[in-house]
């Protein structure tokens, strides 16, 4: 009984706090959530099947939530079946982030796939950034703080070690790590 408590007092209220404050209205599939999840943006965000948001025995459970931005009507987000990601994630789409199937992000792993501004002195805040889209291919593994940047695709089967920030594509079937991420070695 005090479990189930818990549950409702420090969890449920605030996924519902999140869903309330969520924007995006063009979002398909349920994801299963175990930590807030908020969607915001213009654009779409699509979610496969069994695709679960927040794992409960790990760091950032009660303190984090899953940040998810379709910028434009044009933008999209597309996570595939039975994709699993840690908690505090967060996604940022000017143009199209892809997570195939099966795929495992661990905790606080950000994707952007725009510069968040223009990187002219005189167009900083009113200019559009640069954006490409980012793929991460089907059983992609990443571990924990990792951050993938613009234009990026990430072969399938691949592991990306815990740090690394992602900067140029990865092949499949390889371990890349650092920062830049390189390759180190086959699988």
């Amino acid at each position: 009984m005090v479990a189930k408590f818990k549950n409702i007092l420090f969890v449920q209220f605030r996924i519902w706090k999140y869903q309330w404050l969520s924007t995006c209205k063009r979002v398909t599939g349920k994801p299963i959530l175990h930590q807030p999840l908020l969607l915001v943006g213009e654009g779409k965000i699509n979610f496969g099947k069994n695709v679960q948001i927040g794992v409960i025995n790990s760091p950032n459970f009660y303190t984090h939530y899953f940040y998810l931005e379709a910028r434009g009507k044009d933008s999209a987000i597309s996570i595939g079946d039975n994709v699993s990601i840690n908690n505090g994630f967060s996604a940022v789409a000017f143009t199209e982030i892809i997570i195939e199937k099966n795929a495992l992000l661990g905790y606080n792993c950000a994707i952007v796939d725009n510069d968040g501004h223009h990187l002219a002195i005189d167009e900083r805040v009113t200019g559009t950034p640069k954006s490409a889209a980012v793929c991460i291919a089907e059983n992609v593994f990443l571990g924990d703080n990792v951050t993938i940047l613009k234009g990026v695709t990430i072969g399938k089967n691949s592991v990306i070690g815990n740090g690394s920030i992602v900067t140029k594509d990865i092949p499949e079937n390889v371990v890349a790590v650092g920062n830049p991420a390189q390759v180190i070695r086959n699988l």
